[in-house]
């Protein structure tokens, strides 16, 4: 593990330095505290599945897709990087109890990068390997709840509970399944660190 995190540190490094690549597009309709509603802009994912815990999937994650955006196997041009790479449950293997490591590590997550707003499916190269698909998401509205740590599983838990309770307090409807966001390298001291979570909701009226 600690190998594999020594290995892709100089990957999300430059995929995380938020303040110095392209994010996606939005508008802000709401903003308290910590809590937004943002109006994003259609966009294309590059996006892998990977089979493990929620911090072992995300640096595994990010192989096959620096590989795409390097170029590493396929032909054509190199795809500038953009922040933050995303990650979103998949599907949970049932839970026995008592919990164990070995269990927990049966979740199934999917990682995606955003493609920079100036391409198109028929302008960008198309993926070498099959674990990598090209992914059309639409305009949608995002509640986006903050926070900073490491982003282990149980701050993860956190913070999707506090976004869940502002979308309540809010009277919104959600859709789908909460995404993550992290837009900062791994030796980032955790305190200063930006994560997101968040979930598409229905527009207000």
């Amino acid at each position: 593990m600690r190998l594999m995190l020594l290995l892709a540190a100089p990957l999300l490094a430059v995929a995380c330095v938020g303040g110095h690549v392209e994010e996606p597009a939005y508008t802000l309709s709401l903003s308290d505290g910590d809590f937004q509603l943002r109006q994003y802009a259609p966009t294309i994912v590059a996006e892998t599945t990977v089979r493990g815990d929620a911090l072992q999937t995300r640096f595994e994650g990010f192989g096959p897709l620096a590989d795409y955006i390097f170029a590493k196997g396929r032909e054509g041009e190199t795809i500038a990087m953009t922040a933050p790479v995303t990650q979103a449950p998949r599907e949970k293997i049932a839970m026995t109890a008592p919990v164990t490591q070995q269990e927990s590590a049966g979740d199934v997550w999917t990682i995606g990068f955003t493609m920079p707003a100036g391409y198109s499916m028929a302008t960008l190269p198309k993926p070498a390997s099959p674990d990598v698909k090209l992914v059309e998401v639409p305009a949608r509205t995002m509640a986006v709840f903050s926070f900073s740590g490491v982003a282990t599983d149980r701050d993860m838990e956190a913070a999707q509970r506090n976004l869940m309770n502002r979308v309540s307090a809010a009277a919104l409807k959600t859709k789908g399944d909460a995404v993550f966001a992290f837009y900062d390298p791994p030796w980032t001291p955790s305190f200063s660190r930006r994560n997101e979570v968040m979930i598409e909701v229905e527009p207000r009226s």
